[in-house]
């Protein structure tokens, strides 16, 4: 028996020739935004080096293990090693401190410990730390994290003397900056995951912190470990608040209550007194920061992939 001929009014009747025009012009203008992004950040990547290529021709790759930085005019040496070390080490203690907390928050406010209305609130004060201007967590480090660190000793008698501002004040700081990113990615992965999962494994009888870690978790874990290097990324670049509190000392020291530095402090500090190579150094110093930056996004899609991989 032949089949009913589709309705004109059906959800299968064909579509007009407006709307194809409206789709193919969507396509289109969507495809000249995300072109357009990545010419954007290769102008910005192409305007740094060729503003670099002084610092670059006259130092070259020693710059990248110079340890001096010294803008005298007549006596110029500038070496970044220092800054870039500050640079990792910064982020990732502030990434040490933060993600057990980011991912057990993200925890607590995915799954039903506290009422909903709760939860709501808790979420939006969560996203409100991410609203709050970098300079003002400098300050509240000055005169709150500070003088916190430094009577800590007296409670703990293994926690370092903390006198001033040094590598670990930013970095507990730094720590709490991120802590929003971490947070609301985590929270989302574990949110967006089908509810048949939670259901299946304490149906087989696992308890709710074996669903929690042996299912949820590495259902999620692409989403997670995504967030944690987005975080990463965030906390390499952060300027205000770790320059208030780093120190801006440009020596390598592997005592973390000891001031040291960062390279967005160093151009933060130096660009707007700076003239001649050591302009061209401090763009030489901003295209490394860019360059691991962009390490750190290629390290986030590689490990993502082979989660992905792994669990699917």
């Amino acid at each position: 028996m032949a089949s009913p001929p589709i309705s004109q009014n059906s959800d299968f009747a064909p579509r007009s020739d407006v709307e194809k025009t409206f789709d193919r012009g969507f396509v289109t203008l969507t495809q000249i935004f995300a072109i357009g992004i990545g010419l954007i950040l290769l102008a910005i990547a192409l305007v740094i080096t060729i503003r670099a290529l002084p610092a670059i021709s006259q130092f070259g790759p020693g710059f990248l293990f110079g340890t001096d930085w010294n803008p005298v005019k007549g006596r110029e040496s500038f070496g970044a090693l220092p800054v870039i070390y500050g640079t990792l080490v910064n982020s990732f203690l502030a990434l040490l401190l933060a993600v057990p907390l980011g991912i057990g928050s993200a925890i607590f406010l995915s799954e039903d410990f506290i009422p909903l209305k709760i939860r709501t609130v808790l979420v939006f004060l969560v996203q409100l730390l991410a609203a709050i201007p970098s300079v003002v967590y400098g300050l509240w480090g000055i005169f709150v994290m500070i003088p916190f660190l430094s009577s800590l000793h007296r409670i703990i008698p293994f926690f370092p003397v903390v006198r001033g501002p040094s590598m670990l004040v930013a970095s507990v700081v730094l720590a709490i900056m991120i802590l929003p990113i971490i947070i609301s990615i985590s929270r989302d992965s574990l949110f967006a995951l089908p509810p048949d999962l939670r259901q299946a494994s304490l149906g087989l009888g696992a308890t709710r912190w074996e669903t929690i870690f042996r299912v949820l978790i590495p259902a999620a874990i692409s989403g997670i470990v995504g967030g944690i290097m987005l975080a990463l990324g965030r906390a390499m670049g952060e300027t205000m608040a770790v320059t208030m509190l780093i120190g801006n000392s440009n020596r390598i020291s592997p005592n973390i209550t000891q001031p040291a530095n960062t390279i967005a402090s160093l151009l933060a500090n130096q660009f707007a007194e700076a003239s001649g190579i050591q302009v061209a150094a401090l763009m030489y110093a901003g295209l490394v920061l860019m360059l691991l930056t962009l390490l750190v996004n290629i390290l986030a899609e590689v490990i993502v992939n082979k989660i992905k991989a792994k669990y699917n």
